[in-house]
């Protein structure tokens, strides 16, 4: 039930998101566009509410619960930094809107670009064990909730391979401005 929850609440962000940005470049229409864009977080009580019963309910802790938290830390982090890209995008294409903006193409301020983005990875990842830990202490009964410490320990790499791309940024910096940098 949890994998066809996340699942509807992805497909139904992108839903949201695109007919809040068409509502608002193609149709006209400001109010619509503003309540669709606003219901986008809605999604994501729909999926805590149902990992809570679901979890309250009795059902044995797994990968999908871990997946569920991580999606709501995703959302957390990165839902405003999404559509904010996604509104910036559709305006150029479909408005007439100016050229979106780019991250930095090289030196330092691309290390730094890149430094931003993982201390949001890094922040995705409390908030996702925060909210499984949350979810243990709900359910009370560790050997239901085995499989959400696992998730977590096992989640750790996401950070920590994520943090080779500052790395390299910082160790190894491009010039700014270089031929065939998707980002000049």
């Amino acid at each position: 039930m949890i994998l066809a929850i996340i699942i509807g609440c992805e497909i139904g962000f992108w839903i949201l998101l695109g007919l809040g940005l068409a509502s608002r470049y193609l149709w006209g229409m400001r109010r619509l566009s503003t309540a669709l864009l606003l219901a986008v977080p809605l999604l994501d009580v729909i999926l805590l509410i149902a990992s809570v019963v679901d979890m309250r309910g009795g059902a044995q802790a797994d990968w999908r619960h871990g997946l569920a938290a991580a999606y709501l830390a995703y959302s957390i982090v990165f839902g405003h930094r999404t559509i904010t890209w996604a509104d910036a995008k559709f305006a150029h294409h479909f408005a007439g809107g100016p050229e979106p903006w780019q991250p930095p193409s090289g030196g330092m301020a691309r290390a730094w670009y890149e430094w931003g983005i993982w201390f949001r990875i890094v922040l995705a990842y409390g908030i996702a064990c925060a909210l499984l830990f949350g979810l243990t202490l709900i359910v009370g009964d560790p050997s239901r909730t085995t499989a959400l410490n696992e998730f977590m320990i096992g989640a750790l790499k996401i950070p920590l391979i994520a943090a080779l791309w500052p790395l390299s940024y910082t160790l190894f910096p491009k010039k700014a401005g270089v031929t065939g940098d998707p980002g000049s």
